[in-house]
């Protein structure tokens, strides 16, 4: 008898990709005319993401130069959640962003349904904060994919361990 063919819905993000597109970020910024003589910072405190500027305006401009960076690094976008701008004394703005890695309860329990619903011979296991697919047939693993790839989810999914 054959034995099952698995793989695993994770979602990741590479912190050491992350600190790489901050750096040319910073260095592009310090660069660009529009910047010079502005104050603005790019920082990682723990697993949240900090950017600081004069303004709002000058904020979303920095974010824009950090996603372009972070793009071409192959960081998911999706799993940055940026929370509303802080005003300091000074005239700066802060605003924080979560780095999401894992997935939680609530999208692996989307995700299950959403496979369950779709009637393909195969078993979801939510570990930790991963999920395993198992099967019999890889091509009902490779239908869960497309499926998975359709749904429409707040983080960036990958699939990894295709055994």
């Amino acid at each position: 008898m054959a034995k099952d063919a698995s793989f695993d819905i994770v979602s990741e993000m590479n912190i050491e990709e992350v600190k790489n597109g901050i750096q040319i970020a910073l260095k592009e910024l310090t660069n660009r005319f529009d910047f010079k003589g502005a104050k603005f910072d790019i920082s990682l405190e723990g697993n949240q993401l900090v950017v600081s500027a004069e303004d709002d305006f000058k904020i979303e401009q920095v974010k824009d130069v950090l996603f372009s960076k972070l793009i071409k690094r192959g960081v998911p976008l999706k799993n940055i959640h940026f929370s509303n701008s802080e005003h300091a004394l000074g005239g700066t703005a802060r605003q924080k962003a979560d780095l999401v890695s894992g997935i939680d309860k609530e999208n692996a329990k989307k995700i299950t349904t959403a496979i369950k619903n779709s009637k393909v011979k195969v078993k979801a296991q939510i570990q930790d904060d991963q999920l395993r697919i198992t099967g019999k047939n890889r091509d009902d693993l490779q239908k869960v994919i497309a499926l998975v790839r359709e749904l429409d989810l707040p983080i960036d999914v990958q699939f990894t361990n295709y055994r």
